[in-house]
């Protein structure tokens, strides 16, 4: 498979993701293990137990957005699994390019549903912004989507899961994108973990169950708007 992969390293949220934050020790108690299962996560959202959440879109998102260099045109079609309240998904959406916000926990979907729907009111919801992204409740491992898609764009998702896991992550990956499409995977490089989730993360981890598949990594940059603590793992 000719997909190219985009590999953008750094982070983005206010607190780190690691076990000196009290909520991700709550997080891991409540998922047991990183296993893809919606009811953990599905606990997670209804505590209020969410540290990887930001309130707002991710910055280094914002940022490719303005840039004007992803892609975008007729029926231009793109994937954020593991969305969450669907920040990243509104931002990324616009003229030209259809974003699907994908999340294996109802509670998630529907929040990121209220959010998106409060957004467009709150813009007097007459620049038709609503019609450029929808939101799915399903597991990324079985899910079928109509078509594959021009651009994944991934942000701690891949870290979230049990690294056994990660083998699967990538064949999906390779399943859902376009013989020209492009993987956009913004790396959160946790280490020093004993347990996660985040799991302990390299470079050499996306290789590893990347390469193998044909996907090439094209580029790995450094993210130079992400938040101080998401930056080193110590």
């Amino acid at each position: 498979m000719a997909s190219a992969i985009v590999d953008v390293a750094g982070g983005g949220r206010q607190q780190a993701l690691d076990g000196s934050n009290p909520a991700v020790a709550r997080l891991r108690q409540l998922i047991g293990g990183g296993q893809e299962s919606s009811d953990g996560w599905s606990r997670c959202w209804e505590e209020g137990v969410t540290p990887w959440d930001l309130g707002q879109p991710t910055p280094a998102v914002v940022e490719l957005v303005h840039s004007g260099t992803l892609p975008a045109g007729d029926a231009t079609t793109v994937l954020v699994p593991g969305c969450g309240a669907g920040y990243d998904v509104v931002a990324l959406s616009g003229p030209g390019r259809f974003v699907v916000g994908l999340d294996i926990c109802d509670t998630a979907i529907q929040k990121a549903k209220q959010l998106s729907a409060a957004a467009a009111a709150a813009a007097d919801g007459g620049d038709g912004s609503s019609s450029f992204f929808a939101f799915v409740a399903d597991d990324f491992f079985t899910w079928e989507p109509p078509e594959p898609f021009h651009l994944i764009f991934d942000y701690t998702f891949f870290c979230a899961l049990h690294p056994s896991m990660r083998p699967a992550w990538a064949k999906r990956m390779a399943d859902l994108l376009r013989p020209d499409g492009e993987l956009i995977t913004l790396m959160y490089l946790a280490e020093g973990q004993e347990a996660g989730p985040p799991f302990n993360t390299t470079v050499l981890d996306y290789k590893e169950v990347l390469n193998p598949l044909g996907l090439v990594i094209t580029s790995i940059e450094d993210n130079e708007v992400a938040v101080e603590p998401r930056k080193v793992i110590s």
